[in-house]
C-alpha cells in the first residue's frame, strides 16, 4: 500500500493552515506536503508535525508571486541571486523539519529571453539548489506542469525535466511525477512510471481532467497506485487534488484500495 501525504494547499482548505496539520493526522494521514512555509512560522509547523507524529514530506522552493502568475523563476539570468537565497532559506527550513524532497518550479518563459540563456541558467541555479540540498541529506524533485493549465511553463513533460535531471547532473536530482499533468499532456501513465521509476523522487496524484478525488475522472488509479508497489517505490505520494466535496468525505477511495489488495491473490 502507497504511503500517502496529505497536501495542505489542497485539501482541509476550510481550517487555518496550522489546524490543517493536526486534520491530516486526524484523518490518518502519517505525512504532510505543502507549496510554501515561507510566509508561516516555521516553529509552530515543527511543533504541529511533532504533536501528531508527521513526516514533512516536501514543500517547494520560493516561486515568487503566485498571485500574480509567476511560477517560480529559475530561468530568470537577472534574478539568480534571489534564487540563491530562497535556496538558503529552504535548506535552512528544510533541515529544521527534517524534511527530504524540495520540489523546484522551474518557471514561465519570459517573453524575449533568449532560450538557451534561459536554459543554462535553469541548469546553473538546479545544480546550486540541488548541491545544497545535499548537504543536509535531502534531495531537490523538479515538477513538469501541463501547459494546458499554466500556458509557456518551461518544464511541461516528463522527457524535458528528464533531459534537465541529465543536463544537471546531480545524483539528488529526481522528477517529481504529478499523474494529473502527466495525464492533461501525455497519457501513457503506467509505461513512464516502468521506465523512469529510477528518476523518480515523488509522486503527486490528482484525477483528471478537473484535478478532483480520484475516481471522479478518467485515470485509474486502481491498476496505477499498485504499479508503485510492485516496483518498490519507497517514497511517498501526495494527495494533490482539489476536494469535490469536505476533504474527509474525499477519503473512500484510500479505504476502497485497501480493500482491494486485501482480497487481491
Amino acid at each position: 500500500m502507497p504511503r500517502f501525504s496529505a497536501n495542505l494547499s489542497f485539501l482541509f482548505q476550510d481550517l487555518p493552515f496550522y489546524d490543517r496539520i493536526d486534520a491530516a493526522a486526524a484523518n490518518g494521514f502519517l505525512g504532510v506536503e505543502y507549496m510554501s512555509p515561507y510566509d508561516s512560522e516555521v516553529a509552530e509547523i515543527k511543533r504541529r508535525l511533532r504533536a501528531n507524529g508527521l513526516t514533512q514530506v516536501l514543500f517547494n522552493l520560493p516561486v515568487g508571486d503566485f498571485a500574480k502568475g509567476e511560477r517560480g523563476f529559475a530561468s530568470d539570468p537577472e534574478r539568480v541571486d534571489e534564487f540563491r537565497e530562497g535556496v538558503i532559506e529552504a535548506v535552512d527550513i528544510a533541515r529544521e523539519l527534517d524534511c527530504k524532497r524540495v520540489n523546484m518550479l522551474v518557471g514561465i518563459a519570459i517573453p524575449g529571453r533568449d532560450g538557451a540563456y534561459a536554459r543554462a541558467t535553469m541548469v546553473k541555479n538546479a545544480r546550486y539548489a540541488a548541491r545544497a540540498l545535499d548537504e543536509i541529506g535531502a534531495t531537490l524533485v523538479v515538477e513538469p506542469l501541463n501547459r494546458i493549465d499554466t500556458p509557456g511553463f518551461l518544464i511541461g513533460t516528463t522527457a524535458e525535466a528528464l533531459s534537465l535531471i541529465a543536463d544537471t547532473g546531480a545524483s539528488n536530482f529526481k522528477l517529481q511525477y504529478d499523474c494529473y499533468h502527466a495525464q492533461r499532456v501525455e497519457g501513457n501513465l503506467i509505461a513512464t512510471i516502468r521506465a523512469h521509476i529510477a528518476q523518480i523522487g515523488h509522486v503527486q496524484i490528482a484525477d483528471s481532467p478537473g484535478r478532483n478525488e480520484p475516481g471522479t475522472g478518467e485515470l485509474a488509479y486502481e491498476r496505477i497506485l499498485p504499479v508503485f508497489d510492485e516496483l518498490g517505490y519507497d517514497g511517498w505520494i501526495g494527495l494533490e487534488y482539489k476536494p469535490s466535496r469536505p476533504a474527509p468525505e474525499t477519503f473512500s477511495w484510500i479505504e476502497a484500495l485497501r480493500a482491494r489488495e486485501v482480497v487481491a491473490p
